[in-house]
């Protein structure tokens, strides 16, 4: 009997951990590709703040060539969207009401 004390403890230590690490990885919005707030006239607006250090080329936003400069947020519709970047695209999703900032291009 006392030789499962200390692996009772290691198990119990172990889901301790596991129930930590859920919880830290489970806090925020949910959204890993970028954050938002409100917006102050409660309309849609996505801002892409990272180019991806200028490896993009040019970057489409659902297929049209994103012509503002990194930073700038122009009006779009609350929901899914895709962003391009040297031919590759990743999807989004963009809540209702808010300023969007685009910035992870990572998987």
């Amino acid at each position: 009997m006392l030789a499962f004390g200390p692996l009772r403890f290691m198990v119990r230590f172990v889901t301790f951990l596991t129930a930590v690490a859920l919880a830290a990885t489970s806090c925020g919005d949910g959204n890993i590709r970028g954050s938002f707030s409100k917006s102050t006239d409660g309309k849609t607006y996505l801002a892409i703040v990272d180019d991806n250090g200028g490896q993009c080329g040019s970057i489409k936003v659902d297929g049209i060539v994103w012509s503002l400069p990194i930073g700038k947020a122009a009006s779009i519709s609350s929901g899914v969207h895709t962003i391009e970047c040297g031919g590759a695209a990743l999807s989004f999703t963009v809540p209702e009401g808010v300023v969007f900032n685009f910035d992870y291009w990572g998987p």
